[in-house]
């Protein structure tokens, strides 16, 4: 059976859902080896194996996550070079998309990145134009490099006993070109985080101002679920842009998503579509997000939102 190597996202040895939905499509098409770069493997391993990881390449050496990007690209590229593996999977987030470009100059192959679904013969889906149109593209030349886009695969769990080999690779002047001299823990609240979330709730221009995001908060809290934004509102300056759902921000697809004052334009849909039950709020019955629901409330979110939160709070 064809190895695929998945690069494993993780932060301080703990492994990123995204990791979890690459090894679940790679055991799709192939046998998953995940690549582990950095300390804490050794707690990460039995989580890998769980989803399917047949192999798992440690590369524990701090050096190289020691600069930017360069060395990742620099220990995969070896590791295409000795293992001939059918295909490279990172997820697709800045810093995936860098290394995967990285990867494909460095091994002569081509690349695809934003990939939603990948098929036999690895054939990769694109969703463009907020999902009104469906591609399907093809690496020619080299060991196909892709890039995933988060939550457009499900994890599934397939128990594996996962074999380790220690892997490194000698960094050139140029893989050390840009050195990391500080890290700053960004401060979590405790709301879960907003792409791996079961819950979602998001606010959208029809909440009206910045002062009224605390509605959306509250209604997240009541549920324990993560808070998200329209585009419309993090451009006001309402939410930070980090929060944004949609084609131009955060992909999610949670459990439950609950759109409150969100219209439902195109950009906005391509990031929380596949999510599995979709409640909308909004006092417009014509209102575009009404054609996506599960469940639809026509009704004023200032009186319908605090309502559901007292009426969740009470049933805890």
């Amino acid at each position: 059976m064809a190895e695929i190597l998945v690069l494993v996202d993780h932060v301080d040895g703990e492994v990123k859902k995204v990791a979890l939905e690459l090894l679940t499509l790679a055991n799709k098409l192939g046998e998953a080896s995940a690549v582990w770069i950095g300390p804490g493997a050794d707690g990460a391993k039995d989580k890998l194996g769980e989803y399917g990881a047949a192999k798992v390449y440690v590369a524990a050496d701090e050096e190289l996550t020691s600069y930017v990007v360069a060395p990742k690209a620099a220990l995969l590229a070896q590791l295409v070079a000795d293992r001939s593996p059918a295909a490279v999977l990172v997820s697709a987030t800045a810093e995936g998309k860098e290394i995967a470009g990285r990867l494909a100059v460095k091994t002569g192959s081509g690349v695809l990145t934003d990939v939603v679904d990948v098929t036999d013969g690895f054939v990769a889906e694109h969703s463009i134009f907020g999902g009104g149109i469906i591609a399907h593209a093809k690496v020619k030349t080299g060991t196909p490099i892709i890039a995933v886009r988060p939550n457009s695969v499900a994890p599934e769990a397939s128990p594996a006993t996962p074999a380790e080999e220690a892997v490194s690779v000698a960094l050139s002047d140029t893989d050390k070109g840009t050195r990391i001299v500080e890290k700053v823990v960004q401060e979590k609240g405790e709301r879960p985080d907003l792409t791996e979330a079961a819950i979602v709730v998001s606010g959208g221009r029809g909440v009206g101002g910045a002062e009224n995001f605390k509605i959306i908060e509250g209604l997240a809290d009541s549920l324990g679920a993560a808070v998200g934004a329209s585009r419309a509102a993090t451009d006001a300056g309402w939410y930070p842009h980090s929060f944004q759902v949609g084609q131009t921000g955060k992909t999610v697809s949670p459990q439950l998503y609950v759109a409150v004052g969100i219209s439902g334009a195109i950009q906005h849909r391509a990031g929380m579509q596949t999510s599995k039950t979709i409640v909308a709020i909004n006092k417009d019955p014509e209102a575009p997000i009404f054609e996506l629901v599960d469940y639809g409330v026509v009704g004023d979110l200032f009186q319908v939102a605090p309502q559901l939160t007292e009426e969740i709070t009470k049933r805890k």
